[in-house]
């Protein structure tokens, strides 16, 4: 990456990082941009230009993006069952944030993120709004893998259940700090559970 791009993403994350931190300590909704821009040491604009709404502070950049899972599932292997291609595209996300030494960060700021929204009904609605489109693209995977339509209720049920289960799992009590809710290892094993519930519901839907 060129020195500029690097010093560009360099900001961006200051930017990110204080917002959360300063959303943590004074409430989303008390915290404003001219705050965030004071303690990052930088100017409105540029918060504005890396974030154009309060709310993208929480939403971007997630490793774990609707992109990333699309595109994941459609190059899945033929036969791959929908669900283990999802399963599949988790660990391998997990692990390469590992590698770079990332994991404890964005665990730390998903689980900060999750609590926030937890705590303000507009950003559970923009959360719900923002996890449909991942309930779409797995329930017309788990249709194609039954040679039903995504919009069936078994597909239907399915994404939602996975999705939900995968959006709930940092306000667990097995997710937090004390149950090593930071080892990806762990999260994965968290991940298998979720899968499972969602496999078991669908294969009695389909008996």
């Amino acid at each position: 990456m060129p020195r500029r791009q690097r010093k560009k993403e360099r900001t961006r994350e200051l930017i990110r990082d204080t917002a959360l931190e300063l959303f943590a300590a004074l409430g989303f909704r008390e915290t404003t941009i001219s705050a965030i821009a004071d303690r990052a040491d930088v100017a409105i604009r540029t918060v504005t230009l890396h974030f154009p709404a309060k709310e993208d502070l929480l939403f971007a950049d997630d490793p774990f993006s609707y992109e990333s899972l699309s595109a994941w599932l459609a190059a899945k292997p033929a036969g791959t069952p929908t669900l283990d291609a999802l399963r599949d595209w988790m660990a391998t996300t997990m692990r390469e944030l590992d590698a770079t030494g990332a994991s404890a960060e964005v665990w730390r700021r998903r689980a900060l993120r999750s609590q926030l929204i937890v705590a303000d009904e507009d950003l559970r609605g923009r959360a719900r709004a923002a996890y449909y489109r991942y309930e779409q693209v797995v329930a017309a995977g788990v249709g194609a893998d039954l040679g039903l339509p995504a919009d069936a209720l078994a597909p239907r049920l399915t994404g939602i259940t996975v999705i939900t289960g995968l959006r709930e799992l940092y306000e667990t009590a097995e997710a937090q700090p004390t149950g090593r809710g930071d080892d990806p290892e762990q999260l994965l094993a968290l991940v298998d559970r979720v899968l499972d519930y969602a496999r078991a519901g669908l294969a009695r839907l389909t008996d």
